[in-house]
C-alpha cells in the first residue's frame, strides 16, 4: 500500500512586529564578521525597502507564556541595520517590520532556523553580477551612481562592465567552470571579441593560457604606452589622431597598449620634423632628426659649444637662498603624509627656478652657427635630445694664405633656410635556420664586437697606464720590427664608427661614459688646431694624463667585420689589452636578450646558455616552446647571470663558474609540463590583489 504524502498545510506565518518588540537572540550561528558593512545594509533598506522577512519566534516567561516580544535568530544583519536607522532617527522605533513567526512550542530550534537560513545561501555567480552592472548602465544608470547605488568604486563598476563585455563564447566558457578568472580578465585588454575569441581557441588545449600569455598574444602586434615612442608622442596626441588605445582595468600598469604602430611612427616623423624646423630657426645649416642615430653618427665632424652667460655674485646667492629654502621646506614636511597644495607649488616653484638656474641657455657664435649643424632625436625615455655645433669638413671655412686678406664680399649673402632630414634606419630581420648549433652570423658577431670595441675604449680611456702602454707597443711594431702591424689601435687617430651595430649601443653606459667624457675635454681644449700644442703644455700632468688616455681610448678596434678584415695579431692584442684593463662586459652592462642576442640564434644557441648557467634541467623546462617565447623566458633565466657569448668574452681571463648542477629558477607555470617527474600536481598561483574585488 503506497504512503499518503504529507501536504503542506502552510509556508510561514507571516505578521508586522513593532520593531522596539524584537530583540535579537543569542541563538544566532553567525558570530564571526564576514567582511560585511552593517552601514551599508542599512542604506540599501532605506532605499529598497526590507527585501527579505526576519525570522523571529516569542520570547516566553518563566512560567512559559508569550511575553509580547519577539527573538530574532535568523536576520541578525538586517536586524542591526533596522537598529541603526531608529538610533539616527530615519526610522521610528515601534514602525512595523515584516516577520516568519515560528511558534513557541516547534520542535525546530533557534540555532537550526540560523543555521538553515546561513548554510542554504548560494551567493551569486559574479558572471550574473556583470551582467547585471551593464544592464542598469544600459538602462541609463551612471557609473558613478550605480557604484554608490551598491557601496562600491567607479573602478569596480568599470571593471566589472569591462568583463561583461567579453565575446559571448568566452562568457558562456567562464559560466561553465572552462576558463578561470584570471583568464577572463586578461581577454579584457581587447575589445575585438573576434580576435578574443581566436586566441582563446589557440591556447584552450595547451599549457599556455595563463593570463600574461594571452595578454602577450592580444598585444603582439602593439606598443606599449611606456614605449619611447608613445611617451615622446603622447597618448593623448595619438588618440586625437585617431588611435585606438587597449587598456588592461586589472594591472597595476594600466596605461595600456597603442594599437595602430603605423599612425604612431607617423606621429613620430610629424613631431620630429617639427621640432627639427625649430632648431633650423635658430640659424643652423642643417638639421637632421631620426628617431635612432647609429653610434659614431658624428664621427669626422668638428664639434663647437656654446658657451654659458656669466653668473653675477647676486644670483649665485640667490639660487644658494633657494637651494636652502628647498632643503628646509623638505625637512619641515619629511614625516607629513598629507601636504598642503599650498606647499607642494611652492616646491615646484623652487624646483623650476633651481633647474633653470643650473641648466641655463647656451649661447653660439652666429658665424659658426652659419656653417654648424644639429642632430635631433629621442632618447631611451621618450625625452626630445637635440645635440648641436657640429660641422662637416665640406663645410669648413676657407684657410687664407698667411699675408693675405679674403676678397671683400660685399654684402652678406642671406641665409638659406637650414636643410632638414628626417628619417632612420631599419635593418632587416636575421632569418631561421633548421635550429642546428651553426657558427654565429658575420653581422651578429659585428653588432656584438663593436659593443666589445667600445667598452674597451671605455676602459682604456679610464686607465692612462694601459692607454700610455698600448701606445708604446703601437708605436715600437714599426720601429723596431719589419710588417708590425700587431696592433688593435688605429693610430692614425681617426676614432671610427661601425658599419653593423645593434641597436640601443649610443645608449650604453660605455658610450655615454665616453661621449661625456669626450665633451668635457672638447670644451677645455682650443678650438683651433693650430693653439693645441700650448694648450698641452699648460695641462698639468694628471691631466695630460687623463687627456692621453681619452685619445688613446678613441683609436682602439677589436669589431670583427666581413670587409676589411683586421689582422688576427691585431685582435689578439685586443684581448691581451682587455685582459690587462679587466674588460668584463657583464660588468660593463651587456646583458643577453631576445633583441641583441637571443632572438638572433637559433634554438640550439638558445638552450646551450642557459644549459651553461642554469643546467640542463631548466634546459629542458623551455625545450618545447617556440623561439619567440624560448627567447624571452631564456632572457629572464639569464638576467644578472653574467653570462655573455663567445665573441664577447675576454681570452685567457678567468671566467665566473657557474653552477649548473643548483637548483633551476622557477618558471612560469605555463612552462611546466606536466611530464615533470620532480612535480605531480603544478599549483596554482594566487590571484593578484587587484583581480579579487572583480569577483566579490
Amino acid at each position: 500500500m503506497a504512503t499518503a504524502v504529507q501536504k503542506i498545510a502552510q509556508l510561514s506565518n507571516t505578521r508586522d512586529i513593532p520593531f522596539n518588540k524584537l530583540v535579537l537572540s543569542q541563538a544566532n550561528v553567525r558570530r564571526v564578521k564576514a567582511n560585511v558593512s552593517v552601514e551599508d545594509l542599512a542604506e540599501s533598506i532605506a532605499r529598497r525597502g526590507l527585501l527579505q522577512n526576519l525570522n523571529v519566534r516569542p520570547v516566553l516567561d518563566a512560567e512559559g507564556q508569550e511575553t509580547g516580544t519577539f527573538e530574532v535568530p535568523a536576520g541578525g544583519r538586517r536586524y542591526r541595520a533596522l537598529e541603526l536607522l531608529v538610533k539616527s532617527k530615519r526610522l521610528a522605533k515601534t514602525a512595523p517590520v515584516p516577520c516568519n513567526v515560528r511558534e513557541a512550542a516547534s520542535e525546530i530550534s533557534a540555532e537550526e532556523d540560523s543555521l538553515a537560513e546561513n548554510t542554504h545561501r548560494e551567493d551569486l555567480h559574479p558572471l550574473d553580477q556583470f551582467r547585471a552592472f551593464k544592464a542598469l548602465v544600459d538602462a541609463g544608470q551612471g557609473i558613478d551612481d550605480v557604484a554608490a547605488r551598491f557601496f562600491v568604486s567607479p573602478t569596480v563598476v568599470r571593471q566589472r562592465l569591462k568583463l561583461a563585455s567579453v565575446a559571448p563564447a568566452l562568457l558562456d566558457a567562464y559560466a561553465d567552470d572552462a576558463m578561470t578568472l584570471e583568464q577572463l580578465m586578461a581577454f579584457t585588454v581587447s575589445p575585438d571579441q573576434a580576435r578574443q575569441a581566436q586566441v582563446w581557441q589557440q591556447v584552450r588545449d595547451t599549457y599556455q593560457k595563463d593570463g600574461y600569455y594571452i595578454r602577450r598574444l592580444l598585444t603582439e602586434s602593439s606598443v606599449a604606452t611606456s614605449d619611447r615612442r608613445a611617451v615622446f608622442v603622447g597618448v593623448e596626441a595619438y588618440e586625437a589622431a585617431g588611435g585606438r588605445v587597449s587598456r588592461d582595468l586589472f594591472s597595476e600598469d594600466r596605461g595600456g597598449w597603442l594599437d595602430d604602430v603605423a599612425l604612431l611612427d607617423r606621429l613620430v616623423s610629424e613631431r620630429l620634423a617639427r621640432e627639427a624646423e625649430m632648431v633650423g630657426a635658430e640659424g643652423w645649416k642643417w638639421v637632421e632628426a631620426a628617431l635612432d642615430f647609429t653610434y659614431g653618427h658624428a664621427s669626422g665632424l668638428r664639434r663647437f659649444y656654446g658657451r654659458r652667460p656669466e653668473i653675477s655674485d647676486e644670483e649665485q646667492a640667490a639660487h644658494e637662498a633657494r637651494t636652502d629654502e628647498l632643503e628646509c621646506l623638505f625637512a619641515a614636511h619629511e614625516r607629513d603624509e598629507d601636504v598642503s597644495d599650498e606647499v607642494v607649488a611652492q616646491a615646484e616653484a623652487l624646483e623650476a627656478a633651481i633647474d633653470a638656474f643650473n641648466n641655463p641657455p647656451v649661447f653660439y657664435d652666429p658665424a659658426e652657427v652659419a656653417l654648424g649643424g644639429a642632430f635631433v632625436t629621442v632618447d631611451h625615455q621618450g625625452r626630445l635630445r637635440v645635440e648641436r655645433g657640429f660641422v662637416r669638413p665640406l663645410d669648413e671655412a676657407p684657410i687664407t694664405p698667411e699675408g693675405e686678406q679674403a676678397q671683400p664680399s660685399g654684402e652678406p649673402a642671406p641665409r638659406a633656410p637650414a636643410v632638414i632630414t628626417v628619417g632612420g634606419q631599419t635593418e632587416p630581420d636575421e632569418g631561421e635556420d633548421d635550429g642546428a648549433l651553426k657558427p654565429l652570423s658575420e653581422k651578429l658577431v659585428t653588432e656584438l664586437t663593436a659593443a666589445k670595441t667600445v667598452a674597451l675604449r671605455d676602459a682604456v680611456g679610464r686607465d692612462p697606464d694601459a692607454a700610455r702602454l698600448a701606445v708604446l707597443h703601437a708605436l715600437c711594431l714599426p720601429v723596431f720590427y719589419s710588417f708590425g702591424h700587431d696592433s688593435c689601435l688605429e693610430l692614425s687617430a681617426r676614432p671610427s664608427g661601425f658599419s653593423v651595430q645593434a641597436p640601443g649601443l649610443k645608449d650604453s653606459a660605455s658610450a655615454q661614459a665616453i661621449e661625456a667624457r669626450h665633451a668635457f675635454w672638447a670644451q677645455r681644449l682650443p678650438k683651433r688646431s693650430g693653439d693645441l700644442w700650448p694648450a698641452l703644455v699648460a695641462l698639468g700632468p694628471d691631466e695630460r694624463q687623463l687627456l692621453f688616455a681619452h685619445a688613446a681610448s678613441a683609436t682602439v678596434n677589436v669589431t670583427r667585420e666581413p670587409f676589411n678584415r683586421r689582422s688576427p695579431g691585431a685582435l689578439a692584442h685586443g684581448e691581451v689589452l682587455a685582459r690587462h684593463v679587466g674588460l668584463d662586459m657583464a660588468e660593463a652592462g651587456w646583458r643577453p636578450t631576445a633583441e641583441n642576442y637571443l632572438g638572433r640564434v637559433p634554438k640550439a644557441r638558445i638552450l646551450e646558455a642557459v644549459r651553461e648557467t642554469k643546467g640542463e634541467m631548466a634546459a629542458q623546462l623551455i625545450d618545447h616552446l617556440k623561439k619567440p617565447e624560448m627567447a624571452k623566458e631564456a632572457e629572464r633565466l639569464l638576467a644578472d647571470t653574467g653570462w655573455v657569448p663567445e665573441p664577447l668574452k675576454v681570452a685567457g681571463a678567468e671566467a665566473g663558474a657557474a653552477d649548473p648542477a643548483g637548483e633551476p629558477e622557477a618558471l612560469p607555470a605555463f612552462l611546466a609540463d606536466d611530464e615533470d617527474p620532480t612535480s605531480d600536481d603544478e599549483p596554482a598561483e594566487p590571484d593578484p590583489e587587484p583581480f579579487a574585488i572583480a569577483a566579490e
